[in-house]
């Protein structure tokens, strides 16, 4: 019984943060290019200056929470402020001056997955279950929020998103107080856990993969919206199709570990990242607004499965002593840098191109990415053999 509630309350504080972000960060490419008149490059600037500040942040986070062995109580932290400094956007119009606000608040936001994944996969690898199925939540909170604030900004204009924003993320501070207690260590010890890694080349190139196969996932949250409304659609219907895409992925995580027992860690990943290539490429060739709508479920395939199988396939390559650098660097390379990168680089295209020409490249990167884990699923193979025949 116990633990029923306590699983209740992991999925509750996963649904509201990704409440919150669900019904701001999709639709802020639009605030700014709609409401302040920003550039292409320069929303791509404010956008991707957070990926960024979030690579340096998190270490830092995580010694925090070493040091302190207080993991709750710096989420709560982390959470509460991060939903204060969204309002900060509704009292600056200078470019320069949301730039700086962005990083600011990026550098708290750093702190909330890394902090609550680990508290919940210590939780799960306690007590036992999935972690999926707590974890999907956040997916049905995003996807929830994306719809109902699309359709409120339509009614009442954007600025209902940096309320919605705060609320959110200050109910799961609250729902945070309640939390299990969970002794998290980090231990990231990035010098001798980098040598370490180094020595592993499926590592490296599988973070080569994440870099350019969740790279443009991530930039998609922030340009997808656009384009929207530049195939006729409007603020409801942003809303709509990232209710269909975040919330297809509540399935596929639920099923995932059946999935990937059936078909193995790396052989998921790659279709995964097949799917989402292919999804990026449909965007390239103009497609009806209808069938963009179609098109958004498969996001619950191309992520809703590669979250917890590339994080699976990372615990089982890397030693123990070294997994909480392996993951954190995991997640510098596709919600970081490659979010960084694709961001960036998307908005200054499309102060020259068509949209549609962004998501050409976002394409090819992606299958680049799919590439490069066949390569790793090979590497594997050989990896097994050699050692099969050493123990003839």
């Amino acid at each position: 019984m116990a633990q029923t509630k306590e699983r209740w309350i992991f999925s509750s504080l996963f649904f509201l943060v990704f409440f919150g972000y669900g019904g701001f960060f999709p639709l802020l490419s639009v605030y700014f290019r709609d409401e302040m008149g920003l550039t292409g490059t320069q929303i791509g600037a404010i956008l991707s200056i957070g990926p960024i500040v979030m690579v340096f942040a998190q270490p830092i986070w995580g010694i925090i929470c070493d040091y302190t062995q207080r993991s709750n109580e710096v989420l709560i932290l982390a959470v509460a402020v991060t939903g204060t400094i969204g309002l900060g956007y509704l009292l600056l119009e200078q470019y320069v001056w949301l730039l700086l606000l962005a990083a600011a608040l990026a550098a708290f936001q750093a702190a909330i997955v890394p902090i609550s994944d680990s508290i919940a996969m210590n939780y799960v690898h306690r007590v036992g279950g999935d972690y999926g199925n707590i974890r999907l939540w956040g997916a049905v909170g995003f996807a929830v929020a994306a719809f109902i604030m699309g359709e409120m900004s339509d009614r009442w204009g954007l600025v209902v998103i940096f309320f919605g924003f705060a609320g959110a993320l200050w109910l799961s501070a609250l729902t945070g107080l309640a939390l299990p207690k969970e002794r998290v260590a980090f231990d990231l010890n990035l010098r001798t856990g980098l040598s370490r890694l180094l020595k592993l080349p499926r590592f490296g190139l599988f973070l080569v993969a994440t870099f350019l196969v969740f790279g443009p996932v991530h930039a998609n949250n922030v340009y997808f919206s656009l384009l929207v409304q530049d195939l006729g659609g409007t603020l409801a219907g942003v809303g709509l199709g990232f209710l269909l895409a975040a919330g297809s992925e509540a399935p596929f995580m639920k099923f995932a570990a059946k999935w990937i027992r059936q078909r193995g860690l790396l052989t998921v990943t790659i279709l995964a990242a097949v799917v989402s290539g292919g999804r990026w490429l449909l965007y390239a060739f103009e497609p009806s607004l209808s069938l963009v709508y179609v098109s958004t479920i498969t996001q619950g395939f191309s992520v809703g499965l590669y979250i917890p199988a590339a994080l699976e396939y990372i615990r089982s390559i890397v030693p123990k002593e070294v997994r909480a650098t392996a993951i954190s660097l995991y997640a510098a390379a596709g919600v970081g840098l490659g979010n960084w990168f694709f961001a960036l680089v998307g908005g200054a295209i499309m102060d020259h191109y068509p949209i549609f020409t962004m998501y050409m490249m976002f394409g090819v990167m992606t299958l680049l990415g799919a590439g490069i884990l066949i390569g790793v699923k090979r590497m594997e193979k050989k990896a097994r053999s050699a050692e099969a025949d050493s123990l003839i």
